[in-house]
């Protein structure tokens, strides 16, 4: 099996540029508006592989789309087990928010339970090609303890920088892998800076998603898992949560890639969804206008990001679906943890389930219609965040060890 890329295009100036070590943006936008895209020959893929043969492959991860990613077939992986995430119809949500195609795809069960696995799968893979053992990161969260995770299944060192705030939760994973953590006293955008400086003095491998255009590669997965998990019949809408940008970005490039090649006959809404204390990309979308620096004020810590990284792509991927963007409260946010659990047994963080609480609003007030195919996407477990589950769902029912206690209170809350 070959390597189908054919180099990466600024998304900006439309420069092309080979796919060479060392090239993350174009160098005559920045780094800050030169992102780019890796671009594949399709034609090729189109001819030499086909949803036939993908059907007989027994590799449940995401390397079953190997022709699609930007890696060499023969380079060794990790030996986690990346992808395939289920795809679930709860039909007690469905009901309770009035839906009647309702699918919820579960990516809290990668490997560091988050959808980031995706992206730090490819990364590591892409630093061994290069030759690289030291690879480093600024993160939220999620694509800390998913690099971590990785890293350590590939033996290489890992340098993570995090903003004060993030949860012990995450900390904990990203200690347990072996990760050399910096936690930044400041805000996300204080870390990336920081760890931009560290990446440049050093020469270690850069994972951070939004400069390194080979991890949206990675996220895309997730689409396609989508596509073929239905059966190869798009939805008519696919909710997620947004932070940097560069996970909805992935979820569009991995539906017009299958596209591209003809195994998907029409293409998805996208419904991109922040919490109202962290919108700068909603804010932006809604308002038509150029995106600006937000306060990040929101429990869902893993999208709290006040100066996206990658924001061109999330609204261009927004805009050329037809689809739309909104905000939601965290007490939106925190029902949303709580009806999820409640009605079909899945465990999202906060930022996991931003996406549902956009979909639940968007369907109350009509904009998404009630017989329409959707999936949102749960990007991230519930006990990534411990303390906002319990603020979500309440504490639980002390009693003293005696039955005629166990009476008394359940009797006195109105539960016998």
């Amino acid at each position: 099996m070959m390597n189908y890329v054919l180099g990466l295009c600024c998304i900006k100036c439309g420069k092309e540029l080979q796919a060479e070590p060392g090239i993350y943006t174009c160098p005559e936008c920045g780094p800050q508006d030169g992102i780019l895209d890796v671009v594949y020959d399709y034609q090729n893929i189109k001819i030499r592989h086909s949803r036939q043969q993908l059907s007989q492959s027994g590799d449940y991860s995401i390397f079953r789309y190997i022709p699609f990613l930007p890696l060499n077939p023969e380079t060794p992986r990790p030996n986690l087990r990346f992808g395939w995430t289920p795809l679930y119809r709860p039909p007690g949500l469905a009901k309770v928010l009035g839906f009647t195609n309702l699918y919820v795809k579960d990516d809290g069960q990668n490997p560091t339970a988050s959808l980031k696995d995706r992206a730090s799968a490819i990364a590591v893979i892409r630093a061994v090609e290069e030759k690289m053992t030291t690879i480093a990161c600024s993160s939220t969260g999620n694509a800390a303890s998913s690099l971590a995770g990785a890293a350590a299944a590939m033996g290489l060192t890992t340098f993570i920088f995090v903003p004060g705030r993030v949860p012990q939760g995450k900390v904990a994973q990203l200690l347990i892998f072996g990760a050399n953590v910096i936690s930044v006293q400041g805000s996300y955008s204080d870390a990336f800076r920081l760890s931009a400086e560290a990446i440049d003095r050093w020469g270690w491998y850069n994972r951070n998603a939004a400069i390194n255009p080979y991890l949206v590669e990675g996220k895309k997965t997730v689409a396609m898992e989508i596509a073929e998990q239905l059966n190869w019949e798009v939805p008519d809408w696919v909710a997620v949560s947004v932070g940097d940008g560069c996970t909805i970005a992935g979820v569009w490039k991995g539906f017009k890639d299958l596209y591209r090649v003809g195994w998907i006959d029409k293409l998805p809404k996208l419904l991109g969804v922040q919490s109202s204390g962290c919108s700068p990309l909603v804010d932006s979308f809604l308002e038509n206008r150029h995106w600006r620096p937000a306060e990040e004020n929101t429990i869902a810590d893993s999208i709290a990001v006040g100066v996206p990284r990658n924001p061109e792509k999330a609204l261009r991927a927004v805009r050329e679906s037809g689809g739309t963007m909104v905000a939601v409260s965290d007490e939106d946010i925190l029902d949303a943890m709580r009806l999820l659990g409640r009605t079909s047994g899945i465990f999202g963080e906060p930022a996991g389930v931003t996406g549902l609480a956009g979909l639940r609003y968007l369907g109350s007030n009509g904009v998404i219609k009630s017989d329409e195919k959707i999936v949102a996407i749960v990007t991230g477990n519930g006990l990534k965040d411990v303390k906002n589950a319990i603020a979500a769902a309440g504490e639980p029912i002390r009693v003293d060890p005696s039955l005629q206690c166990l009476v008394e209170e359940l009797k006195w809350r109105g539960i016998e």
